[in-house]
């Protein structure tokens, strides 16, 4: 040993591999594991490892793999609870995953969600009102919801109206039903008012008011103070209906159609007083009383009513009487064309004062009726009528046709009619007239042009053109009215007759009194279409008048012919004993002679 510590040095265990060795020995185990790794991972064979630097920048990025996108199925199975599974549910079906919604998602959601809500309005109304009316129609909403309606219907209307059992939407028929409704329409009740209760007990509460509270008028004929602040000048009524189903529509009340599509009624009995209706002029145009029309009057597709009945009070004392409708089926029903609607029906049955009557189709006999259907002629051009209906009333009191006209029936008094009426309603689309008006507006223009004064030509052609626009279409009537056991009176006043047709007054009267068992009468009327807009009855469409015209020509008509068939049976009869007197003289002057 030299001056220090010699290091002593340990005998390596020969078993126990070197530390160098080792460390080489895991490097080259780790580069292996990474190699492999990274070749299983991104699919790279062992060529082509060595090949990265000199293939192109594109195939020398790392293929990262795709990340495992969770199935329905494992989501759900994730799920701890419902409203966990719920929402993935509602997620999947949505988005196809389960992350949070994004800003265009939500919008697109909520675009759908309104206008699915918009278009289920438009095109599902009655269903719509349907789940509104069963969500709110509860024991304590029931009365709300009749106030709703009620305020609704009194707001169109101005009548009373008493509901008695809740409105019960009906899925299977997709209607809405108003059952047990009362209806009034009295002096004293303002604007109107709603309530829930018993419809029977509404009217007996409103005939008790009726028959207590009639007005009262002085010696003068004036009535009181009380009954002036109110003008009690309209129709009354009180009506009780067992059941009406309608179905509303959007589109037509958007329109300004009403909300009313389809409409049928069941079941009417009540009281219709017209006792205070009273005229203030005698010479007052019928035409006065017509409606004007108004946005959100109601047009009804498809009106129906079944077993009506009800008791009209006239007035001037008129005995009252009972009018019945069976069955009546209207293919369409607007309030400003209400009375043309009525002729165009269906089919129409009931009685009027113990007196059948229907509305139908007229039955053509020995033609195929093929142009009263597909609207064509036999020509192939278009039918100018849409509909022949025939109008038929059995035994009516002529006490129903005398009162507030002019003319012949005014002059009867005592009897009956039977009416059969057969109307030709023009078609919609009037091509068929209006290719005739026009060919007689161009000759009537070319006669216009054609003078000397040009500046009168504007003024020529507007009038004319509200002329042809106002008589392009006509209602035709071919009336045949047989008269039973009639008697009439000479009129002590006739303002509307002439001289010349004043003087036939006692020969028509002389006329109805000698074949006053049976008189038949026939007449045709054409009326304009125009004239029933806005007419509610017979009167204000001034039909009534027309009829009684048509009536008093075929009435002169028949006398005329009476009294030339008289005329002639004289002439003959004289011919007949000149010839005779003759033969006689000849016989005579043949004897002497012998």
């Amino acid at each position: 040993m030299n001056g220090g510590q010699s290091r002593v040095e340990t005998p390596k265990d020969p078993r126990k591999p070197d530390d160098d060795i080792v460390s080489s020995r895991n490097f080259r185990q780790t580069e292996s594991h990474d190699t492999q790794d990274f070749k299983i991972k991104n699919s790279i064979p062992d060529q082509s490892i060595s090949d990265l630097p000199n293939r192109h920048l594109i195939n020398r990025l790392p293929h990262i793999p795709q990340l495992h996108r969770p199935t329905k199925e494992e989501l759900l199975a994730a799920a701890t609870g419902f409203w966990s599974r719920l929402k993935i549910r509602f997620k999947w079906f949505s988005i196809r995953s389960v992350r949070p919604f994004n800003l265009d998602e939500i919008a697109a959601l909520f675009s759908w969600v309104l206008l699915g809500h918009l278009v289920w309005v438009v095109l599902g109304t009655t269903t719509f009102f349907s789940l509104v009316i069963l969500a709110i129609n509860t024991v304590f909403a029931q009365e709300t919801l009749a106030g709703w309606v009620g305020n609704y219907l009194t707001k169109s209307s101005g009548v009373k109206v008493v509901f008695e059992s809740a409105i019960v939407p009906k899925w299977k028929n997709g209607v809405i039903t108003f059952k047990n409704v009362f209806v009034s329409r009295r002096p004293g009740q303002g604007a109107g008012n709603v309530s829930k209760g018993s419809s029977k007990t509404a009217a007996a509460a409103a005939a008790a008011a009726a028959l207590s509270d009639q007005p009262a008028r002085d010696a003068s004929g004036q009535r009181s103070a009380s009954d002036e602040e109110e003008d009690t000048n309209y129709t009354q009524f009180d009506l009780s209906i067992d059941s009406v189903n309608v179905t509303l529509s959007f589109t037509k009340w958007i329109n300004g159609k009403g909300l009313l599509r389809d409409v049928e009624v069941k079941g009417i009995r009540g009281v219709v007083d017209r006792r205070q209706v009273r005229w203030l002029d005698d010479d007052i145009d019928p035409k006065s009383y017509r409606h004007e029309h108004n946005p959100g009057d109601f047009e009804i597709d498809s009106f129906k009513m079944h077993d009506v009945l009800v008791t009209i009070y006239q007035p001037d004392d008129f005995r009252p009487f009972s009018v019945s409708i069976f069955s009546c089926d209207l293919p369409q029903l607007r309030k400003q064309w209400l009375f043309y609607d009525f002729l165009s029906a269906n089919m129409v049955s009931g009685s009027v004062d113990n007196s059948l009557f229907t509305i139908h189709p007229r039955q053509t006999h020995s033609f195929t009726g093929e142009q009263l259907v597909d609207g064509t002629g036999e020509d192939g051009k278009p039918n100018p009528w849409k509909k022949h209906s025939r109008i038929r009333v059995d035994g009516l009191n002529i006490d129903h046709l005398n009162r507030g006209v002019q003319g012949p029936f005014s002059w009867i008094h005592e009897g009956t009619v039977d009416i059969v009426a057969d109307i030709m309603l023009p078609a919609d689309n009037d091509e068929s007239l209006a290719k005739v008006m026009a060919s007689f507006y161009d000759r009537l223009e070319a006669t216009v042009t054609s003078n000397q004064q040009p500046m009168t030509l504007p003024q020529q052609q507007s009038e004319l053109e509200e002329v042809l626009d106002e008589d392009k279409r006509f209602l035709v009537m071919d009336l045949r009215l047989n008269l039973n056991n009639v008697r009439a009176a000479v009129p002590l006043f006739t303002r509307d007759l002439s001289y010349m047709n004043n003087a036939l007054i006692r020969p028509i009267v002389a006329y109805i009194n000698s074949r006053r068992t049976f008189i038949p009468i026939n007449c045709r009327l054409a009326k304009r279409v125009s004239d029933f807009n806005g007419s509610w009855t017979i009167f204000d469409s001034g039909l009534m008048d027309d009829l009684s015209a048509v009536t008093y020509d075929a009435f002169a008509r028949d006398v005329m012919d009476e009294q030339a068939r008289k005329r002639r049976f004289k002439k003959v009869g004289f011919w007949s004993l000149q010839l005779a007197a003759q033969a006689i003289f000849m016989g005579m002057a043949g004897n002497i002679i012998a």
